[in-house]
């Protein structure tokens, strides 16, 4: 897998950017089939930033029924909370 096959997007949420600004750790959606290494290399190949730690867990789809009897499923995805070196940055805009 290559990196734009590794990390899918960015999260921007209320929390996210909290942790940006407090402790300088993005929330990145990941491939499930991606380890640890792989979405720290992937983070420092397309971001040219230098990661200290990566958590990752795996969050499951919830259950969703519109207007239907016949309930649906969100897909399963992986969530991965990226901390960085102080002084660097990710820019979302």
């Amino acid at each position: 897998m290559n990196s734009f096959e590794i990390i899918r997007t960015v999260r921007l949420t209320e929390k996210g950017t909290r942790q940006g600004d407090k402790f300088n750790q993005y929330t990145i959606v990941a491939d499930p089939r991606a380890n640890k290494t792989q979405i720290r290399q992937a983070v420092q190949d397309l971001f040219k930033v230098k990661v200290v730690k990566v958590n990752t867990l795996n969050v499951r789809g919830k259950f969703r029924r519109q207007r239907t009897k016949q309930a649906g499923q969100a897909s399963n995805w992986k969530k991965a909370i990226v901390t960085l070196k102080a002084g660097d940055k990710i820019v979302l805009t």
